[in-house]
C-alpha cells in the first residue's frame, strides 16, 4: 500500500497539529512507512519504547489513524498490559479509519515483517523531526498570513515577537497543546529535589542564592517561582540581585571546572531596565577585588587596588553571567529576549530590574493597575514556560516613609495587589541603618550642651549597632515559612553576605 492511498483511507481529516495542507504544489513531510514499520516494532516488542532517545507522542504521527492506534498502546502499556493486535482489536471494531484499511487485518499486517525492530530509534527519531518540520510550515504559513494581512493594525514587532514565541515551542518540542504531566513524573522530580537537597548537606534543593542563610530559609531558588524582591529606593535590591546572579552562575561556572554531584548553580540573565552594563559591570567588578566603587569610578586607584581589579576582571571573563540593559523593554519583548538567552546560553535564572520601568502591551497603558497586572502575570508565566526562576524587582509605596516604624508589608507593594498574588515568593530588604543616617544630629562641639553631646552620644552608639546590617524579609513563600534573615551589607563594595554569627539572637532584626 503506498503512502497516498494510506493518507486517503486512514480518515478525511487533517492530523491535530499539523497544517491544514502543504503549500499550493507541495506535500507536507510525512513518512507513513515508517510510522507504519515503527508501531509495528511496537507490538512486536513493547520494550522498545523504554529505549527511545525521544518522548514520543501520538500527536508526531501524520496519520490519524497511526495517532489512535499509538495513543491505545500507550494506555496499554500503562495499565502494564501486553499490547499486540490481537489485544488492540476490541477497541477498533467500530473504527472507521481502520475498516477502510482492512480493520483488524491491518494491525496484523503492521507486525508483519518486523523490519521496524532493525531500526526503531531512528524510525522514532525521524517520525519526530518530520511532526517538527510540519509544524514549522504551519508556522510559516501562519506568519506570512499575518503579514499580509493589513486589515488589522500593522505591528510588524509584535509579529515577530509571536513568531519568535512558536518557533520556541517547537524548538522544546511543545507544540500547541499541553497533553499534562502524570502524577509518576512530577513525583520523581520531586524525589529528584529532595535528593538534591540532600547532596547539598540538608537544605538547597533549587539554584543558590550564594547567601547561606537566604538558601537555608527558602531552600533555594526553584524553577517556574516568580520572587519579587522590594524594598524602598537606598535599600539595595538591585547589589543584592546582582549579588545573587552573580553567584548562582559562579556556582555554575565552578561546577563545570571541578565537577561534583549536583549543580546548584546555572547561567543567569539580568535584565537592567535602569542601570547600563557597564555600570553593573562595575559593581561586580568592585564586589570582587574588594574596591570601593566610588574610587572605581573616579580612577583614585593605588597599584595594589589596579592588580586586584585586574585580576578579578580575568577571573570574570568567563562568568555565564548576560546582562539586557535595553530600555524601554514591554514584557512581551523581555520574553523574546530570555527566550533567545535559554536557546542559546540554556540560562536558569532571570532578573528583572525594575518591574514598574517595564511595560505592557498597550492595551492597558490606560490603566496602570491592569498594566501592572499585565506584567506581574507575563513574568510568571515566563518562569513556568522556561522553567527558571525568576527574580523581579519592585518598588514600594511611599506610604512606608509616613510610618514611624519604616519596615514594609505586603500592602505597600506599589501600584497592584496583583503583584502578591502572582508572587511564589515575597521579599523585602530593609536597612535600618538608612533611616537612622537620615536622623543624624549635629555633630557637637566645644560650644555644645551636654544634652546635645549626649543626643549625638546615643545616636552614635546606635548608629553603630545597626550600621553594614540589613534584613531580608520573607513575607510570602508558597512552600515554606515566613520571617527575616539577617544579612551583611558592606556598601562600600555594594556587596551583600551572610554574616557571621553563632547565634541569630546575638543578631538582631531591625
Amino acid at each position: 500500500m503506498s503512502d497516498e492511498d494510506l493518507l486517503i483511507r486512514s480518515d478525511s481529516v487533517a492530523a491535530p497539529n499539523s497544517a491544514d495542507a502543504a503549500p499550493k504544489g507541495r506535500a507536507l513531510p510525512t513518512n507513513l512507512e515508517a510510522e507504519a514499520a515503527f508501531i509495528g516494532a511496537v507490538l512486536i516488542d513493547n520494550r522498545v519504547l523504554e529505549e527511545l532517545p525521544i518522548e514520543l507522542a501520538p500527536k508526531h504521527f501524520y496519520a490519524p489513524v497511526h495517532q489512535r492506534i499509538f495513543d491505545r498502546i500507550q494506555i496499554g502499556i500503562e495499565k502494564q498490559m501486553i499490547v499486540t493486535p490481537v489485544t488492540l482489536k476490541p477497541y477498533f471494531e467500530n473504527d472507521e479509519g481502520l475498516k477502510e484499511l482492512g480493520g483488524s487485518a491491518y494491525l496484523a499486517q503492521l507486525t508483519a515483517d518486523g523490519q521496524g525492530l532493525l531500526a526503531p530509534r531512528e524510525l522514532a527519531q525521524q517520525i519526530y523531526d518530520l511532526a517538527l518540520l510540519r509544524e514549522l510550515v504551519g508556522v510559516g504559513r501562519e506568519l506570512v498570513e499575518n503579514a499580509l494581512d493589513t486589515s488589522q493594525d500593522v505591528e510588524p514587532m509584535r509579529q515577530i515577537e509571536g513568531a519568535e514565541a512558536r518557533l520556541f515551542e517547537v524548538a522544546e518540542g511543545a507544540v500547541s497543546e499541553n497533553t499534562g504531566t502524570s502524577f509518576r513524573s512530577a513525583s520523581h522530580e520531586a524525589i529528584r529535589m529532595v535528593e538534591a537537597a540532600m547532596n547539598s548537606g540538608g537544605g538547597l534543593s533549587g539554584k543558590t542564592t550564594g547567601l547561606e542563610l537566604i538558601d537555608n530559609k527558602t531552600a533555594g531558588l526553584h524553577n517556574s517561582d516568580l520572587i519579587i524582591l522590594a524594598g524602598r529606593p537606598g535599600m539595595g535590591k538591585s547589589s543584592l540581585a546582582m549579588n545573587i546572579a552573580f553567584n548562582c552562575a559562579e556556582e555554575h561556572l565552578n561546577f563545570q571546572r571541578d565537577g561534583g554531584p549536583h549543580s546548584y548553580g546555572a547561567p543567569a540573565a539580568f535584565f537592567s531596565l535602569e542601570m547600563s552594563a557597564d555600570q553593573l559591570a562595575t559593581r561586580i567588578l568592585a564586589e570582587q577585588a574588594e574596591v570601593s566603587s566610588e574610587a572605581l569610578r573616579s580612577g583614585k586607584l593605588n597599584r595594589d587596588e589596579f592588580q586586584k581589579l585586574s585580576y578579578a576582571a580575568q577571573k570574570l571573563s568567563e562568568l555565564p553571567l548576560y546582562i539586557d540593559d535595553t530600555p524601554a523593554l514591554t514584557i512581551s519583548g523581555l520574553r523574546t529576549r530570555a527566550r533567545r538567552l535559554k536557546r542559546r546560553h540554556d540560562i536558569g535564572l532571570i532578573v528583572v530590574d525594575y518591574l514598574q520601568l517595564l511595560q505592557g502591551s498597550g492595551r492597558a497603558s490606560d490603566n496602570r493597575v491592569n498594566e501592572i497586572s499585565e506584567i506581574s502575570r507575563g513574568l510568571k508565566t515566563l518562569a513556568k514556560e522556561l522553567q527558571v526562576p525568576v527574580i523581579a524587582l519592585s518598588q514600594l509605596s511611599r506610604a512606608v516613609e509616613s510610618r514611624e516604624d519604616k519596615r514594609p508589608m505586603l500592602s505597600d507593594l506599589r501600584e497592584s495587589g496583583s503583584i502578591e498574588q502572582d508572587a511564589d515568593m515575597v521579599w523585602f530588604i530593609f536597612r535600618a541603618e538608612y533611616y537612622h543616617e537620615a536622623s543624624r544630629p549635629d555633630m557637637p562641639n566645644e560650644t555644645s550642651s551636654e544634652s546635645d553631646q549626649e543626643k549625638y552620644r546615643v545616636w552614635e552608639d546606635r548608629y553603630l549597632e545597626l550600621k553594614n546590617r540589613a534584613t531580608l524579609m520573607v513575607a510570602k513563600q508558597r512552600h515554606g515559612s515566613t520571617g527575616n534573615v539577617p544579612l551583611h551589607f558592606q556598601s562600600e563594595f555594594t556587596k551583600f553576605t551572610s554574616p557571621n554569627m553563632k547565634d541569630y539572637s546575638d543578631y538582631g532584626f531591625e
